[in-house]
């Protein structure tokens, strides 16, 4: 326990009624914020219960902030050893961060979760990242103005005003893209045509049954070599990307999760998904019966989409696989009887340039900046 002032106390999430307050703090920090979207409870439940498969490889201790009686704060300081082995150096993580507007319960869970993590032997902390960057991570820095997609992050302003006066610094920004149907340059469909004179064949990816397991796996070991090398990220065992996505199997559109093949393997693809933040703004965090329905009701609403990755095998890239799936991506979301009126292309890494001038030849433009902070641990 952190006494860190006579009304604010930092303490270890230890009994079931920590949990719950834990999980239960964003309803309060959001309560007048109309473009939140509420997290499902528990699949943080399950990232932070002691059988999560992180456990095989990492260590956490999540914390809440008590004032007066009441939980105004939460942090999670954790341990990833797979990116403390990547990287070669003892870099810790906080994440799940959500505190009431007022800065010195911010500082009191950031001291909170650096004194964790120097007792585990950390020197350097980066975040926001829960637990690693395949979970949510970054603060929203600028385009507050507009709802998150889907499995994008959401926060108040005054977070990276917070750990900024705190003495954090910038680590990496990230960006988010919008996109509209009309901007899709006609270079891309040329490329597409090139693509297929060059032998690349495309198709939708299968959603049912073992063709959906092949699809996964496949799509497994092009994540492997394509983003292995991406900044903070840290390798996932085959068992843990099925996982994953056997929960995102009912939400898949076909037509905007094209795959690229040469000779029968799997070279490229093109990942979006439907912006199921809308009907999941009224579920409230809860996918129980009544929340199922709800979710079916609104999904309904639907009217955008977002594009998660355009992956190509670097050898393929002059066969214009990139240009190939971009176009057949954005067309198969955008054809007649389709509901997307606009895609978001995100996130993006500053630095990225390939990336980048993929997306912005599109037409697509940044709406949204997002940042990743670090902090020595003297």
């Amino acid at each position: 326990m952190v006494q860190t002032a006579p009304d604010l106390t930092v303490r270890p999430v230890e009994t079931a009624a920590d949990l719950d307050a834990f999980l239960d703090l964003p309803a309060k920090v959001y309560a007048h914020d109309p473009n939140w979207v509420p997290p499902i409870r528990s699949s943080i439940a399950k990232q932070l219960a002691p059988d999560y498969i992180f456990r095989t490889y990492g260590t956490l201790q999540a914390l809440i902030a008590i004032q007066n009686g009441d939980v105004v704060g939460r942090i999670v300081a954790a341990v990833n050893q797979r990116l403390v082995e990547r990287e070669g150096e003892a870099i810790g993580l906080f994440g799940y961060f959500e505190c009431m507007p007022e800065e010195a319960i911010a500082q009191a869970l950031f001291r909170a979760a650096e004194d964790w993590l120097r007792q585990q032997g950390m020197t350097r902390v980066r975040g926001p990242i829960n637990l690693s960057t395949h979970n949510d991570c970054l603060f929203l820095v600028d385009g507050f103005d507009t709802p998150p997609q889907v499995m994008m992050p959401y926060n108040p302003a005054y977070y990276p005003e917070f750990i900024e006066r705190d003495g954090w610094e910038k680590a990496k920004d990230a960006y988010a893209y919008e996109f509209f149907p009309e901007q899709l340059a006609a270079g891309f469909e040329k490329g597409y045509r090139v693509a297929l004179k060059s032998g690349v064949t495309f198709r939708p990816i299968r959603t049912k049954g073992e063709g959906f397991k092949e699809d996964c796996v496949g799509l497994y070991h092009l994540f492997n070599k394509a983003f292995t090398n991406n900044w903070s990220s840290t390798p996932r065992t085959l068992e843990e990307f099925l996982d994953d996505a056997k929960e995102l199997q009912s939400l898949v559109d076909p037509d905007v999760f094209p795959i690229a093949e040469y000779n029968g393997e799997m070279v490229g693809f093109f990942m979006g998904f439907p912006d199921y933040n809308i009907p999941l703004k009224h579920v409230n965090g809860r996918l129980n019966w009544l929340g199922i329905l709800k979710f079916l009701w609104y999904r309904r609403q639907i009217d955008q989409g977002r594009v998660i990755a355009i992956c190509s095998l670097p050898e393929y890239r002059r066969k214009m696989v990139p240009l190939g799936l971009g176009y057949l991506g954005m067309a198969g979301g955008f054809k007649k009887g389709k509901p997307y009126k606009k895609a978001e292309l995100s996130w993006v890494y500053e630095d990225n340039m390939p990336s980048r001038k993929l997306i912005e030849a599109t037409g697509g433009q940044i709406y949204k900046t997002y940042r990743i902070y670090e902090k020595h641990l003297g």
